[in-house]
């Protein structure tokens, strides 16, 4: 369980794709990998992974095929910025929202905008979760928790303020970049419940 206040300060050391199975070293601050232990899950991108391996500076994980497929992975090379957070301890404070590190699809940059101090972009996503994205909701973008500002035809916005801009790897995106998206676990279940009750 995550909380969506990831660091962006990883970067891809090394990746080795085989056919839908990719292995990533993954480089970041010793303080992050402190204390860390073989099994230990690590949020990458908003993906919930296993730490196989790891020296001071670097970890190791790998992606089965259906992580491929419901990714973003496969696009990234090695030097790529990633968005990285350790498991939630309890008695942390959860000052995001609950993020499960499961990604539901990837989405599509629509559109990008400057509103003076704040990057607001917009983005396609797949029919199948038009019901679990609302206004004011919560959702996780490569990891990050965020706030959906507005939604229409299948698209939705988040804005980025500075702090978000300078701390993960969302102002790197460009119209076209493909991300990992997480919708908001409890509207998930109040969505199941309705179906069920229609």
């Amino acid at each position: 369980m995550f909380s969506g206040l990831v660091r962006g300060d990883a970067k891809i050391a090394q990746i080795d794709k085989d056919k839908e199975t990719i292995t990533l070293i993954v480089r970041c601050a010793p303080d992050f990998i402190k204390d860390l232990k073989i099994g230990d899950s690590i949020a990458i991108n908003g993906t919930c992974l296993t730490a196989e391996s790891f020296t001071s500076n670097t970890f190791t994980v790998t992606m089965m095929p259906q992580t491929y497929q419901k990714t973003a992975f496969k696009d990234l090379n090695v030097g790529a910025q990633l968005n990285v957070e350790r498991s939630l301890q309890v008695g942390q404070r959860l000052e995001g929202h609950i993020v499960t590190g499961h990604v539901d699809d990837v989405a599509t940059v629509k559109e990008i905008r400057q509103n003076e101090n704040a990057i607001e972009i917009w983005f396609s996503f797949p029919d199948r979760l038009e019901k679990q994205i609302v206004p004011q909701g919560s959702i996780a973008i490569n990891g990050v928790s965020l706030t959906v500002m507005d939604t229409k035809d299948n698209t939705f916005s988040v804005g980025l303020i500075p702090h978000t801009q300078d701390e993960t790897n969302l102002a790197q995106l460009k119209v076209g970049s493909e991300i990992n998206i997480e919708t908001d676990i409890l509207g998930k279940y109040v969505a199941k419940n309705l179906e069920k009750r229609n």
